[in-house]
């Protein structure tokens, strides 16, 4: 079982996510590398919002080779690099959570694996026995 809760002694979420989700009973858990803006064909666009839909896009297709949903994401991390419009980029995650809200955590680095990469995201997910 997951329980997602926003305490009433908490404020309320900036964006759309959950403060906690408590995940309780037997599970099986699939915990995701940190996934790149590059697109199915390895190709890698300039622009940071298309790198957070194809990250987004390839979180996707690996919960799908997990047979899992996004309805099973219980934490995303963002790591971002430079200058992101921030309305363009909830439009690009919120297009692909619809209205699910896992735990989220947004960071700003000074770099990642390589100077191209604007965006990784890793995630956990799980789904009942």
């Amino acid at each position: 079982m997951k329980i997602f809760r926003n305490p009433e002694n908490i404020h309320a979420p900036v964006a759309a996510y959950t403060h906690q989700i408590e995940v309780t009973g037997q599970k099986r858990w699939l915990v995701l590398s940190g996934q790149l803006g590059k697109d199915e064909n390895g190709i890698l666009p300039e622009d940071p919002i298309k790198q957070i839909e194809n990250a987004m896009e390839n979180l996707v297709r690996n919960l799908h080779a997990a047979n899992m949903e996004i309805k099973d994401l219980v934490k995303i991390t963002f790591y971002m690099v430079g200058p992101i419009d921030n309305l363009k980029r909830r439009e690009a995650v919120s297009k692909v959570l619809q209205d699910h809200n896992p735990c989220m955590t947004m960071l700003y680095v000074a770099s990642l694996a390589d100077p191209s990469f604007k965006v990784e995201v890793d995630a956990w997910a799980c789904v009942d026995y």
